[in-house]
């Protein structure tokens, strides 16, 4: 088994880690039950570029007990947890990723894991299928399909998709209804606020608290500043969302007025330079500033540095950045997604992601079982069912079903029938 991990030793701390998310994730222990019979990915190699912890190493075992020989690096250089990855070594994963990794060694991981020749990739971001489709075009040919997390990933590959430079076909894991509409907002809403609160120990209640975007991510965030009791203000470019965002009871206003009254900025776009220097010109004093997307170009960090006169990492995921007006602002995890990169981010709850890598793990079966053309599919609605069904099911909640005559009358068409 080939690894490369910061230290073995590590082990059977992150033995101990999975082992409790294990606990917490009944659907995919589940799924991997029923893999361990089934064996649907027998001879299949699968690559997985994610955030490595605990949570994402329990789905890399799904899928090992399922058959699949299974490759896994980070997609991002701050999201590692060692212990994590030393544990997946030693449970026969090929394993490649440490925390803090410079963005050579990042890539270098990336086409460690495509040298195992995947048939199937699962990204988080795109960043493995865009390498392959660029540089490891060698590959296409054997790559029967992929599976993405993320919004920004998908955004990316529809854009490739309509460019005409999508040569296989991906599933949207992202939007699936169990996904997006648990794991983009609830998920997203708890971890930014662990993070943050577990890395500046400030209180948040009381705080005026500005949220960039009010898609899913945005509207987690949203709910859980409001829940510690922060005055919430939204800025959007759509106006459906920005409606829906007033009507949820939120200040809704421009990211140029909006950051004249932050106490904490929190971005979960998707978007490049969301903050920039005119926005940082008018900044109030203070300000905390943290990005929930996914890649680190929503607050713009070069325009921060260039225009401060001195710079200080006050903790290792802290920095403060002086303007020569006396203005300080505070940059967490260094504009990296915060609830995984951040000092004590831990991501998702386990709960979250049992459904979200239920969903990969199902997603991965349909495209080997069906043949695709190029492009970027919706998951099957029966597939997000399945997942809701079991996830009721381990939450001891049961539900209604219609009655034949209910159902009889729902498909009718006649008056009163």
């Amino acid at each position: 088994m080939s690894y490369d991990v910061k230290d073995m030793s590590l082990a059977p701390q992150g033995k101990k880690k999975i082992s409790w998310v294990q606990r917490h994730m009944p659907v995919l222990e589940h799924i991997k039950k029923r893999f361990q019979e089934e064996k649907p990915f027998e001879g299949i190699t699968i690559g997985s570029c994610l955030h490595l912890e605990p949570k994402t190493i329990n789905l890399g075992l799904t899928l090992q007990a399922g058959g699949a020989e299974v490759a896994m690096t980070g997609c991002n250089p701050l999201s590692t947890q060692d212990d994590a990855t030393a544990a997946g070594a030693s449970l026969g994963l090929h394993m490649y990723g440490w925390r803090e990794e410079t963005n050579e060694e990042y890539y270098q991981n990336l086409n460690r894991v495509l040298d195992h020749e995947p048939d199937v990739i699962i990204d988080d971001g795109a960043d493995m299928i865009f390498l392959i489709h660029r540089h490891r075009r060698e590959l296409l040919d054997k790559v029967i399909g992929a599976c993405e997390e993320t919004t920004t990933g998908i955004h990316r590959l529809r854009a490739m998709h309509e460019d005409g430079a999508l040569e296989f076909p991906v599933m949207a894991v992202n939007d699936a209804y169990t996904k997006y509409l648990f794991d983009n907002r609830y998920g997203t809403g708890q971890s930014t606020f662990d993070s943050i609160m577990g890395s500046t120990n400030v209180l948040i209640a009381g705080k005026t608290v500005v949220v960039c975007g009010y898609g899913w991510c945005g509207r987690g965030i949203a709910l859980r500043a409001q829940g510690l009791g922060a005055n919430v203000i939204v800025t959007e470019i759509d106006p459906i969302r920005a409606l829906e965002a007033r009507m949820d009871g939120y200040r809704v206003m421009s990211v140029q007025e909006a950051v004249k009254h932050a106490d904490i900025l929190i971005t979960a776009t998707g978007n490049i330079d969301v903050v920039s220097k005119e926005h940082f010109q008018v900044m109030k004093d203070g300000c905390i500033l943290a990005n929930s997307g996914h890649f680190n170009v929503e607050i713009n960090s070069e325009d921060l540095k260039e225009m401060s006169i001195s710079s200080e990492l006050l903790k290792p995921d802290i920095e403060e950045f002086q303007l020569s007006d006396g203005r300080k602002f505070y940059l967490l995890a260094e504009g990296r997604l915060v609830n995984l990169a951040g000092e004590r981010g831990q991501g998702h709850p386990a709960e979250i992601m049992d459904m979200s890598f239920a969903m990969q793990a199902l997603s991965t079966q349909y495209l080997l079982e069906n043949k695709l053309e190029p492009g970027v599919y919706k998951t099957p609605d029966e597939k997000d069912y399945e997942v809701a069904r079991l996830k009721l099911q381990a939450m001891d909640i049961e539900i209604d079903s219609l009655t034949e005559r209910q159902h009889q009358y729902l498909e009718g068409w006649e008056e009163g029938t």
